[in-house]
């Protein structure tokens, strides 16, 4: 742990929300906390540190993936009761207070990669100002949208179809695409944080593979949904348009579905879509 510790200093951990950490760093996470705690300490434990009582664990234990919901449950629990984040340094500190030094030496260089990939996406240090199209400067009116498309780049084909169903028809929807409508150079998070909670109405989140990979979707998603109570309700729209191979996303569990597999209602699929970003 000597090694672990000394790189603690190089990252402040504190200052870094829990959203950081992406999928693939979350998964890993639970192949350690998962198993029945036979030798070690488990996810149960690490729920009884972040103050989940008897009947939420109870209700957690039938989740597919109870370590990655566990996770989720606290960013939403922090988020509805404090307004703000768990940190990855508390994360860390329930880790160490658990005895799971094997984790924190393990996935520790996942951990630290993650926060720092956030905190550079988050600098901004090199961001210039964006004209009025989508950026906010220059004292005049920010543009606004119907929704925000939360998608990864392998499912562009998908969100092109979506444009031409929704922009191009007698819908008139007007769609913030990340890749069309925002101007490079511009900081990733910042612009993104603004148009999710200002400036869109609803977001649509292309469900996927792929989308499970994705950083970036991952945090917009989980941003999203730490902007209040009822944040599910009113603003997010999963649309799944594929078969998956993996499990749909336990965040968004609780979320009505448009799905675009079920042959039987592909013929009304856009229209639907359509009055739900206009409700």
């Amino acid at each position: 742990m000597a090694c672990c510790e000394s790189n603690l200093d190089e990252v402040d951990f504190s200052s870094v929300p829990l959203v950081a950490l992406n999928f693939n760093t979350r998964h890993k996470l639970s192949l350690y906390l998962n198993p029945d705690p036979v030798v070690a300490a488990g996810w149960i434990l690490l729920a009884e540190e972040m103050e989940f009582s008897y009947l939420e664990i109870k209700n957690l234990e039938n989740a597919r993936n109870p370590t990655l919901s566990v996770l989720e449950e606290w960013e939403r629990k922090c988020s509805q009761e404090s307004g703000g984040q768990p940190s990855v340094g508390r994360l860390l500190e329930l880790l160490k207070k658990i005895e799971r030094h094997d984790i924190l030496t393990d996935l520790f260089p996942l951990i630290e990669s993650d926060c720092k990939k956030y905190l550079k996406k988050w600098s901004g240090l090199q961001s210039p100002v964006q004209d009025n199209t989508v950026g906010s400067s220059g004292g005049q009116v920010p543009e606004s949208f119907d929704a925000f498309i939360c998608y990864c780049s392998k499912d562009i084909e998908f969100v092109q179809e979506m444009i031409c169903r929704l922009e191009q028809t007698e819908h008139r929807l007007k769609l913030c695409v990340f890749d069309r409508d925002v101007l490079p150079g511009t900081c990733l998070w910042t612009i993104t944080s603004e148009l999710i909670e200002k400036r869109c109405r609803k977001m649509v989140v292309i469900i996927s593979d792929d989308y499970l990979d994705s950083s970036e979707c991952d945090f917009q998603t989980k941003f999203a949904l730490s902007l209040g109570p009822g944040a599910r309700e009113r603003r997010l729209i999963p649309v799944k348009y594929k078969p998956m191979k993996r499990p749909f996303p336990t965040i968004l569990r609780f979320i009505t579905v448009c799905d675009y597999t079920n042959p039987h209602i592909q013929g009304w699929f856009w229209d639907r879509l359509a009055r739900a970003l206009l409700k």
